[in-house]
């Protein structure tokens, strides 16, 4: 929507809600009609820093700023006033902040630096707690399906614990990055269901944490102060928190002391909640959020538990509902990493920018041009003959909860030209398809049959990668109208908080629609993605034994 529609808008006193995102490497803030229009907003990269032993950390001062900058300058584009905005809601990455007395960054990390006070999802540097946590085989570990991951919160907990017991003494919260983002904003210390179920085992469906849980890894201290540090109040995501915006969070942002917030969510479930609602049929239907990494989000009337699959996780991402998470540790990440080692690589992504598009849109365009109008979307798959990948560059979140698994490139000859760039980036996106394609069969095997596949995130827009995936997979995938359905997830909380939705049901029927179906082509496709899908599962085997 241009401006001057949106300057319209304002003029017959319109209502609007705000969500912001925190991704990997950037903030981003959404403003929407109650309709789930979109119709201003920004972005703002944010620091990653790398240390070796798997080490990846942020600042959530900078986070913060960045997330302020984005909702004025949104806000601006939208031309709207802050009276007319009925709430905001947040979604972030499962990253641990950790804060000392009054809020002050604590170093997490060997560093020293005090900004860097969060541990970010990716970093690995707890996979030794992660293994001695799985081995007491506790019945916690069953809601995650059977693993816990050095991705959650617990094993990162136990990592601080064990090598800065000095910073661990310190803390005053322990806040996943979601928390920590709706504290800012109201001085509220509740946490979201989402967060803690999800990634720090509370057991949402008996509304507790499990005390024996945390004696028997080694944090029993956390049990002792009854968990004051990770949360003794705990809410669902969109319902009110404190007064609102205090404030001081009100004039960083921009907007007017007081407006509601609602409690957030994980950005994936963001992205879950953004496009599942779109469906008829929800309980039917895996929202896949395709980003830096990738979630797959299934719903179910009763619990449902997948080995190697997160879950059963009760009232995480729609109240009331059973949620199973899986996906892969990196996804779009991979993509981005497997082209960058082709010798072609300096070369088109130099032509990508001066043409302004990203390098996989420039690898797209080139592998349906190859294959011509006959081949079609579905045809670019002939391109990759002989080229087969795994793409577990960060191992492997589901169905092996295994985080040793690591990526595996087969068929590579010594073509360097941007023809066989092409075929590499074609191939990959297919491994992802077949990745993404062994959760579905777990999830079927398991009880918790899909139907059809809602697509959102960075690394999905593009019509090749969907049509790829749904002829990967072989079934249909959807992308819903929205353009940013991370973004409008995270709104939604914000319209529940602010009384425009009664429920989060409510919102997400009421504010997102499909916009396109992707069918799986059938035929000679079919019987070739099935070769590649059988190839994909005997490397994986392979590097498993050799490893």
């Amino acid at each position: 929507m241009t401006s001057e529609n949106s300057t319209s808008g304002a003029a017959n006193g319109a209502r609007y809600v705000i969500g912001v995102d925190v991704g990997t490497g950037s903030a981003r803030a959404g403003v929407f009609d109650l309709e789930g229009r979109m119709v201003g907003s920004a972005k703002h990269d944010i620091t990653l820093f790398h240390a070796s032993g798997s080490i990846v950390e942020q600042s959530s001062k900078e986070i913060w700023h960045a997330v302020c900058h984005c909702v004025k300058e949104a806000m601006m584009q939208a031309a709207v006033s802050p009276e007319q905005v009925a709430g905001i809601g947040f979604d972030a990455t499962c990253s641990l902040v950790v804060l000392g007395e009054g809020g002050q960054s604590l170093p997490v990390g060997p560093s020293e630096q005090a900004e860097r006070d969060i541990i970010v999802w990716m970093d690995h540097r707890a996979v030794e707690q992660a293994e001695r946590i799985n081995a007491t085989g506790h019945e916690v570990l069953k809601f995650v399906g059977g693993k816990i991951s050095p991705e959650m919160e617990t094993p990162k907990l136990l990592w601080l614990l064990e090598n800065r017991p000095a910073v661990f003494e310190a803390a005053w919260q322990f806040f996943d990055l979601t928390d920590f983002l709706t504290w800012r904003a109201t001085g509220d210390l509740s946490r979201s269901t989402c967060t803690v179920t999800c990634k720090w085992t509370y057991l949402a469906h008996e509304r507790r944490w499990d005390e024996s849980y945390f004696r028997s890894v080694g944090l029993g201290v956390l049990a002792d102060e009854e968990f004051a540090r990770i949360g003794q109040k705990v809410v669902d995501g969109g319902t009110p928190l404190g007064n609102g915006l205090t404030a001081e969070a009100a004039a960083q942002l921009g907007l007017r002391e007081g407006t509601p917030v609602g409690t957030g969510v994980i950005d994936a479930h963001a992205g879950g909640i953004g496009t599942v609602g779109a469906d008829d049929d929800a309980e039917g239907c895996l929202g896949y959020v395709f980003g830096t990494s990738s979630c797959t989000m299934t719903t179910t009337r009763e619990p449902v538990f997948v080995p190697g699959v997160w879950g059963p996780y009760f009232s995480a991402m729609v109240p009331d509902a059973w949620l199973n998470e899986g996906g892969q540790s990196v996804a779009g990440a991979a993509i981005e990493r497997l082209i960058s080692l082709h010798p072609a690589a300096v070369d088109a992504r130099r032509r990508a920018e001066e043409e302004g598009q990203s390098l996989p849109g420039l690898l797209a365009a080139l592998a349906v041009q190859a294959v011509g109008t006959s081949g079609g979307l579905s045809g670019v798959v002939s391109l990759a003959k002989g080229l087969h990948v795994v793409p577990e560059f960060l191992g492997n979140r589901a169905p092996f909860a295994d985080p040793h698994a690591r990526a595996v490139i087969a068929g590579l000859g010594m073509d360097d030209d941007l023809d066989s760039l092409v075929a590499l980036y074609v191939a990959g996106v297919c491994s992802i398809g077949y990745g993404l394609r062994q959760i579905i069969e777990a999830q079927d095997s398991a009880g918790a049959p899909i139907r059809r596949v809602v697509i959102s995130g960075g690394a999905g827009r593009l019509d090749f990668v969907r049509q790829l995936l749904a002829d990967a997979t072989g079934k249909a995938v959807l992308a819903t109208r929205a353009e940013e359905p991370v973004l409008l997830g995270a709104a939604m909380l914000g319209a529940v908080a602010g009384g425009t939705f009664g429920d989060v049901r409510a919102a997400m029927a009421g504010m997102s629609q499909i916009g396109q179906v992707y069918e799986p082509a059938g035929g000679s496709v079919t019987a070739e993605h099935d070769a590649r899908y059988r190839a994909f599962i005997k490397l994986q085997e392979v590097a498993r034994e050799i490893r």
